[in-house]
């Protein structure tokens, strides 16, 4: 990735806070947002605990 290119990110966001929040019990979590490279994805799997929807 070049510096200074654009990158769109594809999420929600209902609340700014430090950290993501679990909007039912308040509990919230140490967040680090990052860029996923191609060759992260082989264990990005459900198998690894990973679910997405």
């Amino acid at each position: 990735m070049n510096k200074g290119e654009e990158i769109g990110l594809d999420f929600k966001i209902d609340k700014l806070t430090n950290s993501i929040e679990n909007v039912i019990t308040g509990d919230s979590f140490q967040t680090e947002i990052s860029i996923l490279q191609s060759s992260d994805l082989k264990s990005v799997t459900k198998k690894n605990g990973w679910l997405f929807n």
